[in-house]
């Protein structure tokens, strides 16, 4: 039998090893959560955006063909399926840049009453939307090099999680948008 020594520091390593997974297991369970507030966030921010555009293209102050394309972009970025949120979603990023690329257009919508609300709206939306993203994906990022360390994938720290997946999608504001302030 083992000295009394011996059992003591078998038991204070078993401890310290119990201790270090579970503050790794928490660590983990804290970053997924993380990363469903900022999915929360990010879809906020996406639904906001598509709202505005959306209210923008059916608010009559668009020439017709700008109103059509917006409102199909934005339409289609609300009802997409999960599978395809990210290819809707940069196709209103483009249909944004294509209808308010220009100055031009941005001082058209501030011009009629309400404009200058509307257009100070949809500027913070496009604005909000690539930090909403990026925070999303700095959360994805921190969880998947965690989830990469041998110790999680040996003891399945990581339980029955999905692996998580960052969102990709052009978010690049409309020039005319992008600096203006709010």
């Amino acid at each position: 039998m083992p000295p009394v020594s011996t059992l003591i520091w078998i038991v204070v390593a078993l401890v310290a090893i119990g201790m270090y997974l579970s503050w790794t297991a928490g660590r983990l369970d804290r970053l997924h959560a993380r990363i469903d507030a900022a999915r929360a966030a990010l879809d906020a921010q996406l639904l906001r955006r598509a709202s505005v555009a959306q209210e923008l293209a059916t608010s009559g102050v668009l020439d017709p063909a700008a109103s059509i394309v917006l409102y199909e972009a934005a339409h289609e970025a609300r009802q997409a399926e999960e599978e395809h949120r990210e290819v809707a979603e940069s196709e209103l990023s483009a249909a944004l840049r294509a209808v308010f690329g220009a100055q031009e257009q941005v001082e058209a919508v501030r011009q009629v009453p309400g404009g200058e609300e509307a257009a100070g709206e949809l500027a913070q939306a496009v604005r909000r939307v690539p930090m909403a993203r990026r925070f999303h994906n700095d959360s994805v990022r921190a969880a998947r090099a965690l989830r990469r360390h041998r110790t999680v994938r040996w003891f399945r720290l990581a339980g029955h999680a999905p692996f998580p997946l960052a969102f990709e999608m052009d978010d690049e504001p409309p020039s005319a948008l992008a600096d203006r302030p709010t």
